[in-house]
């Protein structure tokens, strides 16, 4: 399974960005997919996970700002961001897991693949 997250930029505070992460290999529909960031000289942070039934968690942090979503069809998820603040800056990564869902989608080790991450930079 390969993950590849797209659609990070550079926006001013109060701004939005979309966040896409693109699936291949395997049975997407049957994974539940993660969002985590990491801001430079900080420990990676979930912010919200999919199940492969659908339900969302989000982290409390992006809680009524960010909003994801699957697309099994097309093997994708993504993550719309509004009222970005400049404490949102980080890395993003996107994770799937393709057993189970045991433990904690919370956790970094529920997962069993990472993609490569996607910058936000979020201006003051």
């Amino acid at each position: 399974v390969q993950l590849q997250a797209s659609g990070g930029g550079f926006v001013q505070a109060g701004g939005s960005l979309r966040l896409s992460c693109a699936a291949s290999g395997g049975s997407f529909s049957t994974y539940a997919v993660g969002w985590w960031r990491q801001a430079p000289g900080k420990e990676r942070e979930f912010v919200s996970v999919v199940s492969r039934s659908g339900y969302i968690y989000y982290g409390n942090s992006v809680k009524d700002r960010f909003t994801m979503s699957r697309d099994n069809g097309k093997s994708t998820v993504s993550l719309q961001m509004n009222s970005l603040k400049p404490e949102d800056t980080a890395i993003y990564f996107c994770a799937a897991r393709n057993r189970a869902w045991t433990g904690s989608g919370y956790e970094a080790g529920f997962y069993d693949y990472w993609g490569q991450g996607t910058q936000v930079t979020v201006s003051s």
